[in-house]
């Protein structure tokens, strides 16, 4: 492993935290140095935006903005903006995200630290503003929301909805304290993110950020650029994303995103796709774009159906795209979500632009040799995991298996039956001593954790996004023998 990387996957909200959920405060700090001490060179997170419904992080409001949840509320108490007392409704140290406590109480304590920093940060706000053409109409949305009892904007008043300009101009004015509260939120939270990612960078650590390919049907980017989007002439969305069926639902998913007009795409040189994926290189050292088989052709779903089955496929020109990205910018340090069903095309594409495809351990075992995420058939150009946040926990995977499908796969994979130790650290070895370029593993599977641990569901709403680590998982111990 001398000339391979290592890294760890944790979603910011699974830090430790005193107010609830995960900050840029620090636990971040100390779990880079975690890392460190862990022999590890990258932390993969989950997608940073605000979240909707469902607390999905690849359903968010916004493909700019990020997650209010994650500012740090001890760094606004040190700087003066809040007290101690004003987090009282806020703490928990327990293992499990509270989100509706979040969303109740949360942005009460950030209102009072913005009421107390009017004059303090005026001009890094005012820079802020200038540099980020995007905040404008997040936070318009945002406000507009909140007028409108947290309604998606496409059941707002149709002048609203539509943006009649002279309609959009009396709101802006109208809703002008609203609107910088939300420009505030997004001046702290970049504010404490590019700090904290300074700080890992310095010490030798890479984030390895998530794109989700799509946009959330309640998003400020469907509301302002509906031109991106497959409509009819009213400006109704008429198909919707979503996978067939596939390993994790037999009646496939249904996100319900719009879907791109990539035509509209094409006439217009990608710039909208080629400024977000700027953005995301900014945001991240590395890119991992949520399902990358949208690219080459994606899963159309007619609009208010009830599941994914009868969907078709459709062409998109991912190549064209990114042509034109590497064009404008150089270099893409992209991995490319490759999960599914996919085919010769897709894999093309893939390895044109030199993308670093996944390898995955838990869907390894299907009785084929030549199963393409055993960890004997990994490609050096990969990004090995033992499970993603979609998938249960290494230990519960394992613990949920017949002892005849086990004993199956403790002899793929050359593991002693009569090994007494835990399981689930051959099982990670497997994937460490692959070809990989980089191992990826969940933090939950070092720790041992059952499925209580268990990130996401996919197809299921509630419960998920919520599993916390506590500080005291992190020791001395677990960092020694990871390092091993």
């Amino acid at each position: 492993m001398i000339n391979r990387s290592l890294g760890i996957l944790l979603p910011v909200s699974s830090l430790p935290s005193k107010y609830g959920i995960g900050t840029f405060g620090k636990a971040a700090y100390n779990f880079i140095d975690f890392l460190i001490s862990s022999g590890q060179k990258y932390w993969q997170v989950l997608p940073l935006g605000p979240v909707s419904f469902g607390d999905s992080p690849y359903s968010t409001f916004s493909v700019y903005a990020g997650n209010p949840y994650y500012i740090d509320l001890e760094m606004l108490i040190e700087d003066g903006l809040i007290n101690g007392d004003d987090c009282e409704l806020l703490n928990s140290d327990g293992n499990y995200v509270d989100y509706e406590k979040q969303f109740n109480h949360r942005y009460k304590v950030l209102f009072k630290a913005y009421k107390n920093s009017i004059n303090k940060y005026y001009k890094e706000i005012a820079r802020f503003k200038a540099e980020n053409n995007w905040v404008n109409d997040y936070s318009l949305f945002m406000a507009l929301k909140y007028k409108n009892n947290q309604q998606p904007w496409y059941k707002w008043d149709g002048h609203i909805k539509n943006r009649y300009a002279e309609i959009i101009k009396a709101e802006e004015k109208n809703l002008s304290q609203e609107i910088n509260f939300w420009v505030f939120l997004q001046y702290l939270f970049y504010e404490q993110y590019f700090k904290l990612k300074e700080y890992a960078n310095l010490k030798g650590i890479s984030i390895i950020g998530d794109m989700p390919i799509y946009v959330a049907k309640d998003s400020v980017e469907a509301w302002v650029n509906r031109d991106l989007f497959v409509t009819d002439e009213a400006g109704n969305f008429t198909i919707v994303a979503g996978v067939p069926p596939d390993y994790f639902s037999s009646e496939g998913q249904l996100w319900g995103n719009p879907v791109y007009d990539w035509g509209y795409l094409k006439e217009n040189s990608y710039e909208w796709w080629i400024d977000r994926i700027k953005w995301s290189l900014k945001l991240y050292d590395v890119v991992r774009i949520d399902h990358f088989r949208g690219f080459d052709e994606y899963w159309a779903v007619p609009c208010c159906s009830e599941n994914a089955i009868k969907g078709k496929w459709l062409t998109a020109y991912g190549k064209e795209l990114f042509n034109k990205a590497l064009k404008d910018l150089g270099s893409l340090n992209i991995i490319a979500e490759d999960l599914g069903t996919i085919t010769d095309n897709v894999i093309k594409l893939k390895e044109e632009f030199n993308f670093p495809g996944m390898g995955v351990l838990q869907f390894a075992f299907d009785g084929n040799p030549d199963n393409p995420h055993l960890p004997l058939n990994y490609a050096e150009n990969t990004v090995a995991y033992t499970g993603t946040h979609d998938n249960d926990t290494l230990k519960g995977w394992y613990n949920k298996l017949g002892k005849q499908k086990q004993q199956d796969i403790l002899k793929q994979l050359n593991i002693d039956a009569k090994y007494e130790g835990e399981i689930t650290d051959k099982l990670i070895q497997s994937v460490i001593n692959s070809k990989a370029d980089i191992v990826i593993i969940p933090l939950q599977d070092y720790l041992h954790l059952d499925s209580e641990a268990r990130i996401n569901t996919p197809s299921t709403v509630g419960g998920n996004w919520t599993w916390r680590v506590k500080e005291s998982q992190l020791t001395k111990q677990i960092s020694k023998k990871i390092k091993i």
